[in-house]
């Protein structure tokens, strides 16, 4: 999991490191020291140049030195340990109206300390500076194993300052030309008319001089007022012809990209905010007192722009939508085109009155190459971002990667510029730094290195005695010869070329916001249970040589076995990742013609089992209340005793409804409800509740009588020929209303997500089956899709209603639960939407060995949600599994969307009240 961060190279460690306090940090040095060993450190792993992987120690800081020692709002700093998330950091400044300056994309999840290793700006930098400019002080450990404290008036490192003494002219000219110049060693910083501060030349310098203890840092006070001026341009070299001309206007930010991104975003998202006429844009970004200050500031940058067309958006809410769009741009640009995109040549920075020449010359070179990239970046800095898909999986394709970035490096040196703006050299770009500086200048930077780590202990291989940057490459294992049994069971693709999708950005270990992903990560904050360290874990598996089991690796099990399936990161990652199908191969594959956990064969086949159960099911559930009775089938079926066991309802829906057939030649519905096998079998209420509502609306309502299983639980469980099985017989089924233009309403939430993704996927998109389940998960709707699809539907009046939501995991990664929440404002209840995941997860949470794991899961947000919330307040869960993590964990009633609308009439009416078929207030 260690073996690789977000960038291309691989080097696996030896060991992994991870101190609970700076003694151990500091011990963990020594020992390197003195064994000679490879130290490097690691914060988030979110370093797209390599310079967080290492062959010998790695020393993971974010795992427990998070500590904030101290906010001084008077004097403006906070003291912190390295591994401190910025978010965290700004959480805990916002209440003074403070900020940490630079931003970086991956704000929710880096850490301090590898900010300052990689001086780390943002898109902010503009008008915050850089992490050098915003450092007090730092507590290192040189590779000498010497502790300094350093900061301004701080004594230094005496021959340090005579180095540059002896180079005075050299420094002076070559280093720090201009601001996002961080390639090699920040040697003006030790000048003497910039004060000697060794504590911001150490920023940037990749952990290779000494390693960072402890970091007082600047805070500056936040604007309470923002205004986005966002202009449209022909093109984004145009856009990048702009800037100069702006720059004298107080930025904050000034970001650049074009249509391109735009279009990619539009694509996965499924909308963006409303933009400027033009195929090229900058968001300039002021701030202001108040908001008409900042938006006077941003109309004269408007009026200076000579953009085709222009907007002020002062509305925090849409600048935010419009800010997702350059955050989520970096992954979303790696599966943006024909081949796989990768961060080779990644933040390179020009001056920025040289951007727009530098840009169309760099377009140029992609096109000569054969290569292809999606630019944007900080334009107001020069600084671009760019992925290429570079065809890294045979040597050509390696020569071709080597030779480019060479061409890059010769290029941005013409210009003036750096090969790295924010994200640091490492292995990507170290190599490269004598196309950059003199060589007199990289004969500094080893010299510094021999006076602060002689040895070349501390993060061997970048900046200085570089290992090649076609070295290490993670892709070089041609994915063509990926043995056949690491094939997808269901596609014809290498499972290879899927779990490299994982570009290692992180945003599985941030916190959820209106998201799921990652459940167990937040829940245990261990990297192997987030998505990018499950798929670290297949990479290597894949790559054969640390991992050597194949399917069956115990790493590739443990890693795998607290994965909830929850589909957040389908839908939340940037770059496409589905762990949850990859845990279903893992499954398939692991136990194909094998003895499966008694699990996969009590709770897999649960339809089956109430199906053939149905004759003796009431005299079932009176035998369950029996509590020998219960621990024995607890125990059989793999359940953890501390659960309990859904009791199957005295009739199911389709047995007590009047409309359990309809024929569809004689007497066609306009609309038809199916009742999956939970909803049938446990829960009958909600589909009651939803004929209701449906009638109430004016519809003719059906209910699909035949038999129609999604398969899920057998597809969670791996089960994979039994669930397609099951598949073909649903589709067969719903593929009748299909054909007449019947809609069906599907009321649980992972079953109808089970149609509209896994059935195609497993049936085969381009095969004839796989065609019919794409026409079925079309036709096939959720409650409130087929509300608001129905003319003339009035929703209940619920105003001075409270009502919290758990949306299932599925509903919100695969169906959207945009819908949902339209109905609901539509109501006029006051509603909260509750983050992340219920922590059930089907036959997860209940299985042996999973229930602490899903109780903390739980606890991340449902039921810390659920105690806070006012009395009265009706809770909705539309997801069976979530109303029984309910039920279970906190003792209360939830209701399906279906019950809350059904139980209030239409119009002016008092908050619904408890019955024993309708929500509930708690």
């Amino acid at each position: 999991m260690y073996s690789t961060d977000a960038s291309l190279y691989r080097v696996p460690p030896q060991v992994v490191v991870r101190p609970r306090d700076v003694d151990e940090l500091v011990a963990a040095v020594e020992v390197a020291r003195s064994s000679r060993t490879p130290l490097t450190m690691r914060g988030a792993g979110t370093s797209i140049a390599g310079n967080a992987v290492g062959p010998g120690i790695v020393v993971d800081t974010a795992r427990h030195l998070h500590k904030i020692h101290e906010v001084d709002p008077a004097a403006r700093t906070a003291r912190v340990e390295p591994g401190v998330v910025h978010a965290s950091l700004q959480r805990a400044a916002t209440p003074h109206a403070l900020r940490f300056g630079p931003d970086p994309s991956t704000h929710t999840r880096c850490t301090i300390g590898g900010m300052i290793g990689n001086n780390a700006c943002g898109s902010r930098a503009l008008g915050y500076g850089r992490t050098s400019d915003n450092v007090v002080a730092l507590d290192v450990l040189t590779g000498t194993g010497q502790r300094l404290l350093l900061g301004e008036g701080a004594a230094g490192v005496p021959e340090l300052d005579a180095l540059v003494d002896a180079h005075l002219a050299t420094v002076r000219t070559e280093m720090g030309r201009f601001g996002r110049q961080v390639s090699g060693y920040s040697l003006e910083h030790l000048l003497p008319e910039n004060g000697r501060r060794l504590d911001r030349f150490l920023v940037g310098s990749e952990g290779t001089l000494a390693v960072v203890l402890g970091a007082t840092v600047r805070l500056v006070e936040d604007a309470p007022h923002r205004a986005l001026a966002v202009l449209g341009y022909p093109s984004m070299p145009a856009a990048a012809d702009a800037v100069p001309t702006l720059l004298h206007h107080p930025l904050v930010a000034c970001e650049g990209l074009g249509q391109r991104i735009v279009d990619v975003v539009r694509a996965r998202r499924g909308t963006v905010p409303p933009l400027p006429r033009g195929e090229g844009w900058l968001f300039a970004e002021v701030t202001g007192a108040t908001r008409a200050e900042a938006e006077a500031l941003a109309a004269a940058v408007v009026a200076d722009s000579g953009a085709l067309d222009a907007r002020v958006v002062s509305d925090p809410r849409e600048a935010a939508a419009l800010w997702r769009i350059r955050e989520d741009g970096a992954g979303l640009a790696a599966i943006s085109l024909d081949r796989p995109a990768h961060a080779g040549w990644e933040d390179a920075a020009v001056p920025p009155d040289r951007l727009g020449a530098y840009l169309r010359d760099f377009e140029d070179l992609l096109r000569t190459s054969g290569l292809d990239g999606v630019p944007y970046g900080h334009f107001g800095d020069g600084c671009v971002h760019v992925r290429i898909d570079f065809e890294l999986a045979d040597p050509a394709g390696r020569g071709r990667f080597r030779e480019f970035l060479g061409d890059a490096a010769r290029l941005v040196a013409s210009y003036g510029g750096t090969l790295s703006g924010e994200h640091g050299d490492g292995r990507a770009r170290s190599e490269l730094l004598p196309l950059m500086y003199s060589a007199e200048v990289i004969d500094l930077f080893a010299r510094v290195k021999g006076v602060l780590d002689p040895a070349g202990v501390l993060n061997p291989g970048v900046l200085v005695d570089p290992r090649p940057v076609d070295a290490d490459l993670r892709l070089a294992t041609p994915l063509r010869s990926v043995p056949r049994a690491l094939q997808w069971a269901h596609d014809n693709g290498s499972v290879a070329a899927a779990v490299h999708r994982c570009t290692g950005v992180g945003k599985c270990l941030a916190a959820p916001t209106g998201s799921v992903m990652c459940p167990s990560y937040q829940a245990t904050r261990e990297e192997k249970d987030s998505t990018r360290g499950r798929a670290r874990v297949l990479q290597e598996m894949v790559e054969g040589s640390v991992v050597t089991g194949g399917w069956a690796s115990p790493e590739v099990h443990e890693a795998l076995d607290l994965c909830l399936a929850c589909k957040g990161c389908a839908h939340d990652c940037p770059t496409g990742v589905d762990m949850a199908t990859w845990k279903v191969e893992a499954l398939h594959q692991r136990y194909r013609g094998k003895l499966r956990p008694r699990g996969h064969y009590a709770l897999g086949a649960l339809p089956r089992w109430l199906r053939l159960g149905a004759p003796v099911a009431p005299l079932a559930a009176r035998a369950l209340e029996v509590p020998l009775v219960q621990w024995l089938a607890k125990a059989v079926a793999g359940v953890d005793q501390r659960r309990g066991l859904p009791v199957p309802a005295a009739e199911p829906f389709r047995g007590r409804s009047r409309r359990t057939t309809y024929d569809l030649d004689d007497e066609q519905p306009d609309v038809a409800i199916w009742a999956d096998t939970f909803t049938d079998r446990f829960d009958p209420a909600g589909a009651q509740a939803a004929v209701r509502v449906l009638e109430a609306a004016g519809l003719r309502v059906g209910v699909v009588g035949a038999r129609a299983c999604c398969g899920l639980t057998w597809f969670s469980t791996g089960q994979l020929g039994a669930a397609r099985r099951e598949m073909e017989r649903t589709v067969a089924v719903l593929g009748e209303y299909a054909e007449r233009g019947v809609p069906v309403v599907a009321l649980e939430p992972s079953c109808l997500a089970t149609l509209r993704s896994d059935a195609v996927e497993l049936l085969g998109a381009d095969t004839e089956l796989g065609r019919a389940a794409a026409a079925v998960a079309r036709n096939t709707r959720t409650l409130a899709e087929q509300l608001e699809a129905t003319p003339g539907w009035v929703p209940p009046d619920l105003t001075g209603t409270e009502v919290l939501v758990q949306p299932h995991c599925h509903h919100a990664s695969i169906l959207g639960w945009e819908a949902d929440a339209r109905v609901l404002a539509r109501t006029g209840a006051r509603v909260t939407r509750v983050d992340g995941c219920c922590g059930l997860a089907g036959n997860w949470g209940v299985e042996q060995g999973h229930h602490d794991v899903s109780v903390a899961v739980a606890e991340t947000h449902l039921l810390p949600a659920v105690r806070a919330a006012a009395p009265g307040t009706v809770l909705l869960a539309d997801g069976f599994s979530c109303r029984t993590q309910l039920d279970d964990l906190a003792g209360v009633r939830a209701s399906h969307l279906a019950e809350l609308l059904g139980q209030v009439p239409t119009g002016p009416a008092a908050a619904p009240t408890h019955t024993a078929s309708g929500p509930g207030p708690f």
